[in-house]
């Protein structure tokens, strides 16, 4: 794949890396990214994805923009409101980078359609806000055999780590699955929604460009990646912290009582 000179002059600041280069670039240009999410995490982590020159983005969201999104979802404007967030957002990647090719999928991702949205992708970022979303993304990626990074935000925090449950650790070990971390979702109404609870801004704009990096990390290959690593921002006294998770030989996707990965994620339970 040649870079024409324009696209060369764009990508400069990264060719001349060297963990980079030419051939990270080029990786970055085939790389075909899934964004669960035009929202708060998705936003940014669009922009982001899209000014580094990843080939294809496809963007899954069912939702339009509304006045209260634009605090935070800084990939659309006001101009956008009432409009479907995958044409605007795909307005937007092509007015950054016309280079990048845009797939829009006004849908919600569930357990009935999320293998085939998955399948033709490389690798998936999950910035949804709901629960049966993760869990539904993160058991396709692991049946798809697909990475996935998530990420969710709380009022003054945030996480994200990265899930290859699908490989093996040095160890021989199986990589944690999203269940593994989080075995069952929250009985409904215990955790309050950000319309209820409220989010910073600007927090989600550092949450989705920390997203897209480990993104740009694992399609180019350099440092160490978050595989069994959950890492939280606290933004209210504005601290990194690190937690370590491993492998539960009881969960229902690679543990030991697993049933084989061609089986559907439908079958297990919430």
């Amino acid at each position: 794949m040649a870079f024409s000179s324009q696209e060369l002059e764009r990508y400069a600041r990264h060719v001349v890396m060297h963990e980079v280069g030419g051939a990270g670039q080029q990786a970055l240009s085939r790389a075909r990214i899934l964004v669960v999410g035009a929202g708060g995490l998705g936003a940014p982590v669009l922009l982001y994805l899209a000014a580094a020159g990843v080939g294809t983005l496809g963007i899954v969201d069912d939702d339009t923009v509304s006045l209260s999104n634009l605090q935070r979802q800084i990939i659309h404007a006001t101009p956008d409101i009432g409009r479907p967030k995958v044409e605007t957002a795909s307005e937007a990647i092509a007015r950054l980078n016309p280079h990048v090719t845009v797939v829009p999928h006004a849908l919600r991702i569930d357990p009935a359609n999320a293998a085939e949205l998955i399948a033709a992708y490389d690798l998936v970022i999950d910035g949804s806000d709901n629960f049966d979303t993760r869990y539904a993304v993160s058991d396709a990626c692991f049946h798809g055999r697909k990475p996935l990074i998530m990420g969710a935000l709380g009022v003054f925090d945030a996480m994200l780590t990265t899930l290859r449950p699908f490989e093996t650790n040095a160890e021989g070990e199986p990589n944690p699955t999203w269940r593994c971390l989080f075995p069952q979702k929250p009985p409904p109404g215990t955790i309050p929604s950000c319309s209820e609870a409220g989010v910073l801004g600007a927090l989600a704009g550092v949450a989705g460009s920390m997203m897209a990096l480990e993104a740009i990390r694992e399609i180019v290959g350099f440092g160490t990646g978050l595989t069994g690593r959950l890492i939280h921002l606290d933004a209210r006294d504005m601290r990194f912290g690190e937690t370590l998770y491993g492998w539960d030989p009881d969960n229902p996707l690679n543990g030991r009582a697993a049933p084989a990965t061609g089986e559907t994620a439908m079958a297990i339970p919430g």
